[in-house]
């Protein structure tokens, strides 16, 4: 080999070599850098705590009690019954504010009539404001009797009416309120026996701004034991209610103003059902019960569904009787009796592995006298909530704790003066005497509290939850 060829030789040789030492040494760095963690530099996004403006809070109330079909002429004609006395009152920037306490007086398609009335608060500067009233009525007529009391509540765009009955003896009436400024479009989907119906009268009612519609239960569906209605409202949210009455035997036996449930839920507590002294009189007593109306909407549960019903004495916090387990088909109502309470006031729970909508049913007897009343779940209250008595007998407070920790609740006026403060254990209950036509404000720490209002007296039963007082808006983070 010559000189010239061994040096071209040597030199590739030289070259190849170091190209697989280079080679060699990137892939080693790869390596270890993979392995050496590198420093960072770490920067928290931008982000701005904005509260919002709280809105304004208004509630409307359902109005006096309604009678149907009085005249032969007009069977389905509507009449007032009588009129509602309202109690309200309201604080703005946490004092008391008497504006809250103006009525503005709506629209009503009974002839005739005092209209219902929708109250407003407006907030101070950016605290909220907070509201409260309701209404109650009594009429002893041979058609219609009995007292009733409810809760002005805020409008919805969805919610829930569990109680009533269409069959012979009831006249009942699905009340739609429209507080607002411009005109609602309702759709009332009803759950009996056949499970989910869309009746045609329930489609697409009409309910102008500042306007109550009247709808007869019995044009949606004739001959059901137990209903529970869904309201639907789009253009504007509306307050739902349902009046129902009954009249057994030709003698009026009851009368009641139901208000809206405004979810399912897995865990549903009535707290503050009153249980009466039964109505005086040969047989007025007789059949005197507590029932549970259940039902798992179809939308909320896939297959069966079981619901256990427990009721507890509200004052000393002990079982009444056993569970009852109520398997419900989705969208199919059923009722529960629960037996052994004797006068006095309880909680009732209602929990299930799905969703459910439930109200319980009390009544003082069945004849001439007698009077009944729906009471339906307590929602869970923030810190603070407002809550109003009206005009009938004493009220009752029941505060149920669902929380695996003590509360304590304070009962006050809205000018500050504490009436009363109670220890509410894990799981219990206590009960809370009220003054009638009185606004109170309910102030808790700790646990989950529920309360619930009921007043009951001598041919007298009426029962309505105490919802969160509407507050501001939560904090919101914006990222620029």
């Amino acid at each position: 080999m010559s000189d010239r060829r061994r040096f071209r030789w040597a030199a590739t040789s030289a070259r190849m070599l170091a190209g697989t030492l280079a080679a060699a040494g990137f892939v080693v760095g790869i390596v270890t850098l993979s392995a050496v963690p590198w420093p960072t530099v770490e920067r928290a996004p931008l982000a701005i705590s904005v509260t919002p403006q709280p809105d304004t809070v208004t509630l409307a109330c359902p109005g006096g009690l309604i009678a149907l079909g009085r005249t032969a002429e007009d069977a389905l004609g509507l009449s007032q019954a009588a009129v509602a006395a309202v109690t309200s009152g309201g604080t703005s920037g946490g004092r008391p504010d008497d504006a809250a306490a103006e009525p503005r007086i709506l629209e009503t398609e009974v002839p005739e009539a005092v209209g219902p009335e929708a109250y407003t608060a407006e907030p101070a500067g950016r605290e909220a404001a907070a509201l409260a009233a309701a209404g109650a009525a009594t009429v002893s007529d041979p058609d219609l009797s009995g007292f009733a009391a409810s809760a002005c509540r805020p409008p919805l765009t969805e919610s829930w009416l569990v109680g009533g009955s269409g069959t012979t003896g009831a006249a009942d009436l699905v009340i739609l309120t429209n507080p607002g400024s411009v005109p609602a479009t309702v759709q009332l989907t009803l759950f009996g026996a056949s499970g989910e119906q869309q009746p045609a009268g329930g489609a697409d009612i009409v309910v102008r701004a500042g306007a109550q519609r009247i709808v007869p239960l019995a044009g949606l569906l004739l001959g059901e034991q137990s209903p529970v209605i869904r309201v639907t409202a789009t253009g504007a949210p509306i307050q739902a209610s349902l009046q129902t009455s009954v009249t057994r035997t030709l003698q009026a036996a009851g009368i009641d103003q139901i208000g809206p449930i405004v979810a399912p839920s897995t865990e549903q507590v009535i707290a503050g059902v009153a249980v009466p002294a039964a109505t005086q009189g040969e047989g007025a007593g007789e059949g005197a019960e507590t029932i549970v109306r259940v039902m798992a909407p179809a939308a909320g549960a896939a297959g069966p569904v079981s619901a256990t019903v427990t009721a507890t004495d509200a004052a000393t916090g002990a079982s009444i009787g056993s569970p009852v387990v109520v398997p419900l088909e989705p969208g199919v109502p059923l009722e529960a009796e629960v037996t052994g309470l004797t006068e006095g006031e309880y909680v009732i729970r209602v929990e299930a592995d799905a969703p459910v909508v439930a109200a319980a049913w009390h009544t003082s007897g069945f004849v001439q006298g007698s009077d009944f009343a729906w009471f339906t779940p307590a929602p869970a209250l923030g810190q603070t909530a407002l809550v109003a008595a009206p005009a009938g007998p004493a009220p009752v407070l029941t505060l149920a704790n669902s929380g695996e920790e003590p509360a304590t609740v304070t009962v006050s006026t809205l000018e500050g003066a504490v009436i009363q403060t109670v220890e509410v254990p894990a799981d219990g209950s206590a009960v809370v005497p009220a003054e009638p036509r009185t606004v109170s404000v309910i102030e808790t720490s700790g646990g989950v509290i529920h309360v619930g209002m009921s007043l009951s007296g001598d041919n007298a039963l009426a029962g309505y939850p105490v919802w969160p007082s509407d507050a501001a808006a939560p904090p919101t983070v914006v990222y620029p």
